[in-house]
């Protein structure tokens, strides 16, 4: 050591010695939140900071801990942030302002210092959003929106020139069948490759892509990557998802793919693509309606209810001027379509459900529960929420082997961080937690009941139609089946509050007659309205029509 160096240290020493405490800081860990949570974070801070001594400050010991601190100098204070206030932490602000480490329900840490994105950060906006700042932002940003140009084009199917051509333009590339949307737009593609040439132009991110499946019945696929929209999301007048999907570059496939492969008609999936304009629009469920159920919610704080008017009010906006730019709109079922309006040219074709594949089989003895709803929509993760928070406490003591399997896509705890600042879901002994899962068709095998216990939903529920399919009894919130035209009691059972909902899922337990009964009624509903044989000949229809 060099010999001034020594001398800054033995005068720092000195000092110290002078104001009565220990040169060499220590880390102390304000336990301001969840106990589980805080408990993670001291593990984190001991590995991040290993040669400290660490104390571990709760608001029991706090009085104790009071005293013995004060000889000490802290050099490092992680505190957990929640929405409440509380003493604890603020004791921590008070006795190192410049040392605190912030941790949120996602564990994510970040210095605190006085700038914006410390103050975003303790205001709860997530870690990787905390330095995004709107296109109008008159100083330096350290972050800009990201928009890949280019665009690959992949043969399929050889086409035939006795067969007219369309193109269908999706938001992601459907396949593998990892939630509901990638199911429709995967079965109807294959039920138009019947009678024309498809090309299917989507949006990729930047993982590999299974593209044989598709171009098994596709003459040609163009994948685009999705640009990185890197603004915070009340900034703009429009909503987020379609700033998220404006890409010069698929303008530009657009048109070249319209000039080479020659397609006369363009059908668009989600809302949040109608800006690049087509002959149909597939409105998926009427998103507005979505944001509407949640701003309605009595259980949102202020702050979240202004929040979800703000999306409710720039979809209403947005949507109900972008229907009207196309020539006909397909909605998924006739309560979409009297929210759209009646000067809107809609067209309904409902989900539907694969019957050749999903085949049924005889239910086993148990009590297994099944619900299957990804995290990348939210309404999942509410209604994940719902359920294990308001019902599953009131069916444990009464089902001591009852057991739960939630399907929820990939990324999973990515999607939860993302949506909710809520602590991640606590391991339970009795609930499964899948990430993405090929093949559900053994869980709905293996499953007695399937449960759909969604608070807000928009659009039909695939999942439903699925568990029809396989004759499995259904026990939904009203949102959960709403415009399948289910009757509560004979093929579904329909329920709106815990109470309710753990009543349902009791009685259908705990009487297998009534359950195999109310499973055969769903089936025969199945085979009847959601055969995507019979809803892929009226999707042919509709291109037939707009090709002309």
């Amino acid at each position: 050591m060099k010999p001034w160096a020594e001398t800054k240290q033995s005068v720092k020493r000195w000092l110290f010695r002078l104001l009565g405490k220990d040169p060499e800081a220590v880390v102390v860990a304000f336990c301001t939140g969840d106990a589980a949570l805080c408990r993670r974070m001291a593990d984190e801070v001991r590995t991040l900071v290993p040669d400290r001594r660490h104390f571990v400050v709760t608001p029991q010991n706090w009085p104790q801990m009071r005293k013995e601190l004060r000889r000490y100098r802290i050099g490092l204070a992680p505190v957990m942030l929640t929405r409440k206030p509380d003493a604890l932490r603020r004791e921590a602000y008070r006795l190192a302002p410049s040392k605190i480490l912030a941790y949120n329900s996602r564990l994510e840490r970040h210095h605190l210092r006085f700038n914006l994105p410390s103050f975003l950060f303790w205001r709860g906006v997530p870690l990787d959003r905390i330095y995004l700042r709107p296109w109008w932002w008159p100083w330096k940003k350290r972050e800009r929106t990201l928009t890949p140009t280019g665009y690959r084009a992949i043969p399929g199917r050889a086409c035939s020139p006795d067969r007219k051509r369309v193109a269908v333009l999706a938001p992601y590339f459907p396949y593998p069948l990892a939630h509901g949307g990638a199911v429709r737009i995967f079965n109807l593609l294959r039920e138009m490759a019947q009678e024309f040439d498809v090309e299917l132009l989507a949006f990729t991110d930047s993982a590999p892509v299974e593209t044989g499946p598709v171009l098994e019945f596709c003459s040609r696929a163009v994948l685009v990557e999705k640009p990185r929209y890197r603004e915070p999301r009340w900034s703009s007048l429009l909503p987020p998802e379609v700033h998220e999907f404006r890409s010069p570059a698929m303008r530009r496939a657009i048109a070249d793919e319209r000039r080479s492969f020659g397609f006369t008609a363009l059908q668009v999936e989600y809302a949040q693509l109608a800006e690049y304009g087509g002959d149909a629009l597939v409105e998926h469920d009427v998103t507005f309606d979505l944001f509407d159920q949640i701003r309605r919610q009595s259980s949102l704080t202020r702050k979240f209810r202004t929040t979800a008017w703000w999306d409710w009010f720039r979809w209403h906006r947005f949507e109900t001027r972008a229907v009207r730019r196309f020539r006909r709109v397909v909605v998924m079922s006739k309560k979409d379509a009297d929210l759209l309006g009646p000067d809107v040219p809609c067209t309904v074709l409902e989900n539907g459900v694969d019957l050749d594949r999903f085949r049924p089989e005889p239910e086993q003895p148990g009590q297994r529960l099944l619900f299957i709803g990804s995290f990348r929509h939210f309404p999942n993760i509410s209604a994940y929420r719902f359920f294990t928070e308001s019902v599953w406490p009131l069916l444990c003591e009464q089902f001591p082997e009852m057991t739960l399997t939630v399907v929820c896509g990939p990324e999973p705890l990515a999607y939860w961080r993302a949506f909710t600042d809520s602590p991640e879901p606590a391991p339970d002994a009795r609930i499964r937690m899948l990430g993405f899962v090929a093949d559900v068709r053994p869980l709905y095998v293996d499953a007695n009941l399937v449960i759909v216990p969604t608070t807000v939903s928009a659009g039909t529920n695939v999942k439903v139609l699925e568990a029809m399919a396989m004759q499995r009894a259904v026990v939904s919130t009203p949102s959960g089946c709403a415009g399948l035209g289910l009757r509560h009691g004979h093929s579904v059972w329909e329920a709106e509050t815990p109470q309710a909902f753990a009543a349902g899922v009791a009685a259908l337990i705990a009487d297998p007659a009534r359950r195999r009964q109310m499973a055969l009624a769903a089936y025969s509903e199945a085979r009847r309205s959601f055969d995507w044989h019979a809803i892929g000949q009226r999707q042919r229809d509709l291109l037939r029509d707009l090709a002309g």
